[in-house]
């Protein structure tokens, strides 16, 4: 793959300036900083990465301050025990996107977080101290034990709440094929490795979080590649 700096210098054909193309770079928190988290403030960036799938984004987000009030602040030992009355007054509710399997998303992803807290004393601090060199086994695992947390929800999840780590979508798989770190999608467990490695070898020689990288992948990608 190349390195970060190539990645900008490609982007810079199609943003203008490397001024620019760094201002478009994600914006990381610390793992001490996730850790402060409340589950509850997980619980509901999962919440949104689910509904936003699929959706528009911006009805999403407009609408957000409603989701938060019909799921009473998204505590998770609250709804892990969602009630089928529960999810009758939800399917009514107007003030979220009344979709079943994304409602129901939220019990099982509140159970999860639950199980992360007692396996490792709260899910953010699962999610803020996993190794960096297994990002794609943090993302493996929400996808395995949440619920509609796989292809890029979980990723985009992450993102939102300030974790490091890549999300791969079409222009950031273009990129990595375009460099031979994989030969199409990478969802196979080799492939996956694949894409780990480079990763881990562009920051390691960057000093640039997965993110950053991520982002620059994404933005060399132009309509002359």
């Amino acid at each position: 793959m190349r390195t970060f700096d190539e990645l900008v210098e490609m982007a810079v054909a199609y943003r203008g300036s490397a001024d620019e193309v760094l201002s478009l770079m994600p914006d990381i928190l610390s793992a001490e900083e996730i850790k402060q988290m409340g589950d509850d403030r997980i619980l509901a960036a999962m919440a949104q990465a689910v509904f936003q799938a699929g959706f528009s984004w911006k009805v999403i987000r407009n609408k957000w301050p409603g989701f938060e009030e019909a799921f009473e602040g998204f505590v998770p030992v609250r709804w892990k025990f969602m009630s089928d009355d529960d999810l009758d007054s939800l399917l009514k509710d107007t003030r979220i996107v009344r979709h079943g399997a994304k409602i129901l998303s939220v019990r099982d992803n509140a159970i999860l977080l639950c199980d992360l807290e007692y396996e490792y004393g709260s899910a953010a601090k699962c999610i803020a101290e996993w190794p960096q060199d297994d990002f794609a086994g943090l993302v493996e695992m929400l996808k395995k034990r949440g619920n509609r947390l796989g292809g890029n929800s979980g990723p985009y999840f992450l993102r939102s709440i300030g974790r490091d780590g890549w999300v791969l979508s079409r222009d950031v798989v273009q990129a990595l094929i375009r460099d031979g770190v994989v030969d199409k999608n990478p969802t196979s467990k080799t492939a996956l490795r694949a894409v780990q490695a480079a990763f881990s070898k562009c920051a390691a020689e960057s000093g640039r979080p997965f993110a950053h990288i991520s982002r620059a992948l994404a933005l060399s990608v132009g309509p002359n590649m």
